[in-house]
């Protein structure tokens, strides 16, 4: 059994406000062994469960968050960028038998600790096939094509209740409840660890690899703060502007989809001024 961890940062144990996700701060760099705290937990849980084999792949920012010397011996550790499938790189080689997301949260528009989509705050909603979209559901779609349930996710409580939309039978793990967008209520390391291990280890019984699901066509809308980044996401091909701050594209795929999605985001991000946005 292999099982393959996508870890993001904001869903972590204590995380609650940007520097503690922005690389180069001190809150950071504290912050980093809370994050490594909760994969570990999950690799442990893991093959307490029966695994045989653990990839994590590094899913936030740089990509190089974790701290590999605090992690699992057993467990491998995909770091750095870039990455065909960004966040979910690796389930597309057929030797994936479940993913789980760890630290995930709500997307753009949402409620929900450091809630956003892809960008940290240039994005304002993001849409597939007219359903609100987080990145939890935009890589679950891309994770279902290739057969792989998800089977575990951690975040705040908002996360959690976002991730039975898009994976019911998933285990989910609340490791702090949303007060606001830069505040939560937070449980300990410690707890939040047996937490993740007793529910990792629960969810390995859920590994079990499907039909691969053909869901497209994929109609895929993202909504930006500003006039501006519409006009530059079109520079995209297939994309288009449908409304003044609105661009929409439409995938066969949602592998197509997801990549096009990298390609937007990207193209806006450049265009992103730093006083005015």
């Amino acid at each position: 059994m292999k099982i393959l961890i996508s870890a993001d940062m904001e869903g972590a144990t204590g995380v609650t406000w940007p520097a503690d996700v922005l690389p180069g701060t001190s809150q950071w760099e504290r912050c980093r062994s809370m994050f490594t705290s909760d994969v570990n937990a999950a690799v442990q849980g893991f093959f307490d469960g029966g695994a045989d084999e653990v990839l994590i792949n590094e899913a936030h920012w740089t990509m190089r968050n974790l701290l590999l010397e605090q992690l699992d011996e057993r467990a491998q550790m995909l770091t750095g960028r870039h990455k065909s499938l960004s966040m979910v790189e690796g389930v597309q080689h057929g030797d994936v038998d479940g993913i789980a997301f760890i630290g995930y949260h709500a997307g753009a528009g949402m409620e929900g600790v450091l809630a956003h989509t892809f960008l940290a705050n240039s994005i304002t909603g993001v849409w597939v096939n007219d359903v609100r979209a987080s990145e939890g559901l935009l890589n679950a779609h891309v994770v279902a094509e290739y057969g792989v349930p998800v089977i575990l996710v951690t975040g705040d409580d908002v996360a959690c209740e976002d991730a039975l939309g898009y994976a019911p039978e998933a285990l989910k793990v609340a490791v702090k409840d949303h007060v606001s967008r830069y505040a939560a209520v937070c449980r300990t390391p410690a707890r939040t660890a047996a937490d993740i291990r007793a529910a990792a280890k629960e969810a390995a019984t859920l590994a079990v690899r499907r039909e691969p699901v053909d869901g497209g066509p994929f109609t895929v809308a993202v909504e930006f703060d500003a006039e501006h980044l519409a006009m530059a996401a079109t520079v995209v091909p297939g994309v288009t502007r449908t409304g003044e701050r609105k661009v929409a594209y439409t995938s066969g795929t949602m592998y197509d989809g997801i990549r096009t999605f990298k390609a937007v985001t990207t193209i806006a991000s450049a265009a992103v001024e730093e006083q005015y946005g």
